[in-house]
This record gives structure tokens, sequence and C-alpha cells, in this order.
């Protein structure tokens, strides 16, 4: 069965090279030229993953990932001409998983998405045998992708589930940024520092009290980061 990949994009000519080189390796892909037919088709289908640009007619980029992101933690990748670090960090804020600025090399995004659909996967399986995670006051059912904290439930993304879930697993270990990049892409690491302490600061908005004061995720300078149980200190 094929991966299924809904396009975002509307520009034509980007659209024909994204199937071009997805469809070729393997993927099914859905194009939809505006926002208002994206989410239509987002609705109607069932998707592994969204590519969708910024700036589109009918409804934007930010808001469609904010709709879908109410229903759904699948991974998304911006492909965008925007290419200011407030562009980046607002995008991976609303719940994207990775930002490609343009113009981007088709089989690097290729191996975006490759790697995203294997680690998002990849988790899935491995957690079959695990019910749900606690930490304090926070809980992670892995069977239905669940955060909590006080049992409330704390919208995530794919990624900072990802993050989450490794780092509830072994309270008090000090994980690296190449380790969390690992958990995150797999063999393809995003590179950029700055990505990555976007994702760890908006964990910790959703999960602190105070996140510039944070009690669970611990930056462990020189290292990486931490989740503590702060009920046990």
């Amino acid at each position: 069965m094929h991966n299924k990949i809904l396009v975002a994009e509307d520009d034509t000519d980007i659209v024909e090279l994204l199937k071009l080189y997805l469809e070729s390796n393997g993927f099914e892909v859905t194009s939809t030229y505006d926002g208002l037919e994206a989410l239509d088709a987002f609705k109607k289908g069932n998707y592994d993953i969204i590519i969708a640009d910024l700036m589109m007619p009918g409804l934007n980029g930010y808001e469609l990932i904010k709709i879908v992101r109410e229903t759904s933690n699948i991974p998304i990748v911006i492909a965008s001409a925007k290419n200011m670090d407030s562009d980046k960090v607002l995008g991976l804020d609303i719940g994207a998983d990775a930002y490609i600025t343009k113009p981007f090399n088709p089989l690097e995004l290729v191996a975006y998405v490759k790697a995203l659909l294997r680690r998002y996967y990849e988790f899935k399986s491995s957690n079959n045998e695990i019910n749900t995670l606690n930490v304090g006051e926070l809980s992670l059912d892995l069977s239905k992708y669940i955060f909590m904290k006080n049992n409330k439930i704390v919208p995530l993304t794919s990624t900072e589930i990802k993050i989450l879930a490794m780092m509830m697993k072994s309270p008090g270990k000090v994980f690296t940024r190449s380790q969390i990049y690992e958990c995150i892409n797999g063999d393809f690491y995003d590179t950029d520092d700055n990505t990555m302490m976007v994702h760890i600061s908006n964990i910790r908005g959703k999960i602190e009290d105070n996140p510039t004061k944070p009690e669970y995720i611990k930056t462990v300078r020189g290292l990486g980061y931490k989740l503590e149980n702060k009920e046990e200190l």
C-alpha cells in the first residue's frame, strides 16, 4: 500500500515537480491548488503526510495547518518562499514538523518525507506493547497518541509526541541534540539547531506552568535536554 501525500500548493510548476519526484518514489499524491481545496481533500481522505505552501488563495497555509492540527497529528512539511527565521518559527509553532524554503532540491524534500514517515510509523509500531507513559502530572497514551497534564488533554504534533515519548521513557536521562534529531527524522538529520529549539520551546509552552522556568524539560548546558519528574525533586 502506497503512502498517501496531500500537496497544497498554488504554483502548478512546483506541483508537477513534486508529483514527478514523489510518485517516482512510490507515493500516491493528491494535488490541491488553494487552502480551501486542500482542507476539503483532507477531510475526505486518509492521508499519511501533508506538504503545504504558506501563501495560498482561499485559505493560507497557516490557517490550514491550524485546522488540521485540531484533529490530526500526521507529519506536516511546509515548503515556502518565506525564508525569514520568524516565518520558520511561526510555521513550527502552529504545528509543522519541518520547514523547507524555496527554491528547494526536490530530492531533499523527498528525503524529509521518507524520514518523517519512517519515524512516524516506527514510533507507532514500537509502542504497540506500551499503553501509557506517566511522569508526575504528565501522561501519554501511546495507543491513542493522547497527551494529558493533570487529566486535561494537551494537543501535540507528531514531532512533539515523539520527543516527549522518548524522554518520558527515561526520565532524568540526558538526550543530546543528535539523539533528538534521530528520534524525529531517523537517519536524515535536520542540522538546524533553531528548529530543535523551537520544538523544545513549543513543548515547554504546552506542558510547563511557567515555560520561562521549566520544571520538566531541563536544558543541560553543552549536552542537550532531559525530562525530570518534579514530584521526585
